[in-house]
């Protein structure tokens, strides 16, 4: 760019800067910025459209059109020319603008006079906040200067913008951070938490967008950057590190090293920006290119640079992840993203976690689970929105966050949550009691569990065992795989606590969406059907021979009860228990104990398992359901897919058929059958599991209470039969038949 727009360029910033600073309302300082712009560009129009929800713009303030139409004409997301600026985050330069695809004629605004149009995002850090135009009577286009001038003014109204420059009373936009917000995202662990927000990594805030100093900013920027490639080569000196952390650290020095970046950032600090405005505007410019890209390597090295801008920020401001900021009281967990051992580390001191990523299999969600904390997952915009310590509503049951709620909301929430701690109390006088109906039939109901810290719920939740025991988390937690000592040292104390109760341990399910931070990952198109669980204890032995010699160890004379995943033939079943049968042989001659008594069963979570050979049901111990991934398989329904996830009814009559069959099968070779998984912890869901001769239940502690209550209360029998009169009837689900039935019984 040309000296001369150089010069005109950080003139038009300071204007901008010493406007804003002028007392007065905030449509005063709209009205001024806009005049000012006009003036400089030396176009007759221009305007400053803002969000005033997820969907709708408003225009806020101009100057060349008319007036009235302030406040009054809005548009929806990609409607017209300035909809579409906002959906792309990209610049639209015509000089015809009424022959454009998509034009939207407004004539409350006057706007058809004028031929030229150019309009460019005001965004920052991939957040949408509006939309900035000129516009001229000359047809023409915009100059390259002109539109990078326009950016630059944009990226400085963001900045204005997130620190509540604009924030209106009554008909405009409010200002971030302080209006209330509610975001629908999905369930990653039900249950429901009121506190206030901690950051996982702690929002930069720039608060001098604008430099009147270039050389003295230039001169920082260079120096920070100096230090990020500093750091970036001291993290690959690590000796720690194996080859997908290395190839993930050379990336980061790519984009580190790259003359390009540091060449653009120096620009924008040439054309009045300051150093930390000039690298949000290009982190901003790189999360706009990342929502159009399609293919999942530009993405990720895309979220790369990201990453690597927000730790060039963290340098500029001094605002690193020790911020000296306090944990406030009753603390919830924003996050884009977090890992187990992160997680883990803050420990049960958390009341709920909201992630703008995850899934309801990630790592966060099984140790979210075994924390027994509620996890919303796609929170859309979270990290952005929230600020440290800001009051918020977590309900893991419905996938909602409320974030600086209003006093009626917090309150109608506060109710929801004492009504279920009056339930908890009520079912803590039925812990010690058997889960029998009154027809007399015994429900065995289990726990779920996954850590050392989850013990202690088996005694107080009135489960009579652990049906399930995920041994992943030891593996998902460390950098390098555990020894087999320290995990017949962990196995040993989780048996300890269980107390004589009988825990079932679930091998190493790991591949879909569970990958070991030190196994390279595979590149599989659907890994949820790919190499994963078993499969990988079948090809990889050594592993699953490791775990069977921890587990055998670790029972130290006891009883052991040990479960494969994901079996779908028996073949697999007779080769993972010919390995743990071989190490017990070989425990045995070494002179070590062995278990008392052993049960091996399989989780039945592929449909084609339920018409294996009979062989497979004599020949198998017990069999468990693996729910969650029986009825994504079953539905073609991906549980990831919020689309389809909750589409289809676990109470479907071709569902509980299929299960019926599964009963009919147990009980033809006298083999015991639970059910596992997010259902079986649900009362009505339980209810008809039970009710088709399931005799056994593994849910997370708190649901325990709920599921036994019910059952106490009804007659199985009498259930089976509305099942069945209802699918005789051919209804689609039996749901509406078996909740009619319920309201009329004495529960």
């Amino acid at each position: 760019m040309a000296e001369r727009s150089e010069s005109d360029s950080r003139k038009l910033l300071r204007r901008l800067r010493d406007s804003l600073a002028i007392s007065g309302g905030s449509q005063d300082r709209l009205d001024r910025i806009t005049h000012l712009i006009a003036d400089s560009m030396r176009s007759e129009v221009c305007s400053i459209y803002l969000f005033r929800d997820a969907e709708t713009l408003e225009l806020c303030a101009t100057e060349g059109l008319k007036k009235e139409a302030v406040h009054k004409t809005r548009m929806r997301l990609g409607e017209g020319l300035v909809g579409r600026v906002a959906k792309t985050a990209t610049p639209v330069n015509t000089g015809n603008a009424p022959g454009e695809k998509g034009f939207r004629f407004m004539p409350e605004t006057g706007e058809e006079i004028f031929s030229s149009f150019l309009g460019v995002p005001i965004q920052r850090v991939g957040e949408r906040l509006g939309v900035l135009v000129v516009q001229s009577k000359q047809a023409r286009e915009f100059s390259d200067d002109e539109v990078y001038a326009l950016e630059v003014v944009a990226m400085v109204l963001a900045e204005m913008t997130e620190l509540g420059a604009f924030a209106t009373e009554g008909e405009g936009p409010s200002a971030m951070h302080r209006r209330p917000v509610m975001m629908r995202g999905g369930t990653g662990q039900e249950g429901s938490a009121e506190g206030h927000v901690w950051l996982h990594e702690a929002r930069v805030v720039v608060t001098n967008p604008v430099a009147d100093d270039p050389l003295t900013e230039i001169e920082r920027i260079r120096e920070a950057v100096a230090q990020l490639r500093v750091s970036v080569d001291d993290l690959l000196a690590a000796e720690s590190l194996d080859k997908d952390q290395k190839q993930v650290l050379e990336a980061y020095r790519m984009f580190a090293q790259s003359r390009g970046w540091l060449r653009r950032m120096e620009e924008d600090i040439q054309n009045g920006l300051s150093a930390e405005a000039a690298v949000e505007k290009e982190q901003s410019s790189a999360r706009a290119r990342l929502e159009q890209v399609a293919d999942p390597y530009l993405r990720e090295r895309l979220h790369d640079l990201d990453d690597l801008s927000n730790r060039l920020l963290r340098i500029l401001t001094g605002q690193g992840s020790d911020t000296g900021a306090q944990m406030p009281d009753n603390p919830v967990l924003v996050a884009r993203n977090i890992g187990p051992a992160e997680l883990l580390d803050y420990g049960r001191k958390l009341k709920g976690v909201v992630l703008e990523e995850g899934s309801v299999g990630s790592h966060a969600a099984i140790v979210a689970r075994a924390l027994a904390i509620p996890l919303v997952i796609h929170a859309a915009r979270i990290t952005t929105e929230a600020l440290n310590g800001d009051h918020i509503l977590v309900d893991g049951d419905q996938g909602i966050v409320h974030l600086r709620p209003e006093e009626t909301v917090a309150r109608a929430f506060r109710d929801k949550i004492a009504m279920q701690a009056k339930a908890q109390e009520r079912y803590a006088g039925l812990r010690d009691l058997p889960a029998q109906s009154t027809c007399g039939t015994v429900t065995h109901l289990m726990m779920n569990a996954g850590l050392m810290a989850d013990l202690p719920s088996l005694a107080g939740s009135g489960a009579e065992g652990v049906g399930l025991f995920r041994t992943e988390l030891q593996f998902l937690v460390r950098n390098h795989m555990p020894k087999r000592d320290e995990l017949a040292a962990l196995y040993a104390r989780v048996m300890d606590a269980a107390q004589g109760k009988r825990v079932a341990f679930r091998t190493l399910d790991i591949g879909s969406d569970k990958v070991l931070p030190y196994m390279k990952p595979q590149d599989e198109p659907n890994p949820a059907m790919g190499w994963r669980a078993i499969r990988v204890g079948l090809d990889k032995p050594g592993i699953l021979r490791m775990q069977a010699q921890a587990l055998i160890r670790a029972a130290n004379g006891r009883h052991l009860t040990v479960m494969f995943p994901f079996i779908s033939e028996l073949s697999e079943f007779r080769q993972a228990r010919a390995i743990v049968d071989q190490q017990i042989e070989r425990e045995m001659a070494l002179g070590h104990p062995v278990p008392a008594t052993l049960e091996i069963g399989a989780m039945l979570e592929t449909p084609s398992l339920a018409f294996a050979p009979k062989a497979f049901f004599d020949e198998v111990d017990f069999i468990s359901i693996g729910g969650n991934d029986l009825k994504q398989f079953f539905f073609a329904a991906d549980r990831e897919n919020e689309r389809v996830r909750r589409r289809y009814d676990v109470l479907n009559s071709s569902f509980l058929t299929f299960l019926g069959k599964v009963v009919k099968r147990c009980e033809e070779s006298q083999v015991s059958l639970s059910f596992c998984g997010e259902d079986a912890g649900r009362p009505v869901e339980a209810l008809a599991f039970a009710a088709l001769g399931i005799k056994g239940l593994s849910m997370r502690p708190a649901s325990v209470g709920p599921v036994k209550a019910l059952l106490r209360q009804i007659n199985l029998v009498e259930a089976r039969g509305v099942i069945e009169a209802a699918m005789d009837a051919g209804a689609e689900s039996v749901r509406p038949a078996l909740m009619d039935w319920l309201s009329g019984q004495p529960v």
